[in-house]
């Protein structure tokens, strides 16, 4: 993880150790948005029962591509300060 320390001192960025946190966060958030929208297809099958499963159907997917997107953005995140520490051992091999 990270220390308190790290908040104050530029060495070290925090972004990789607190993306895991956030999506976590996406993942859950986009949980409850899918369980709304699965009790909403619920009482919407007591109208019409075809739109309540459409919806069911449409909240489900949702959640997947929700947990798919959430997890690109974490690691396009990550690939970013990958490639600065890739560049900055790169630069230091360089300097020898």
């Amino acid at each position: 993880m990270f220390n308190l320390n790290d908040l104050f001192q530029w060495e070290r960025f925090i972004t990789p150790s607190i993306i895991k946190l956030f999506y976590w966060l996406a993942v859950a958030i986009t949980g409850l948005f899918a369980l709304s929208g699965a009790f909403s297809a619920i009482s919407l099958m007591a109208i019409t029962p075809f739109l309540g499963f459409i919806t069911l159907v449409a909240s489900l997917l949702g959640f997947v591509i929700g947990v798919i997107v959430a997890r690109m953005a974490a690691e396009f995140i990550l690939i970013v300060f990958r490639i600065n520490e890739h560049l900055g051992a790169i630069r230091s091999r360089g300097e020898m």
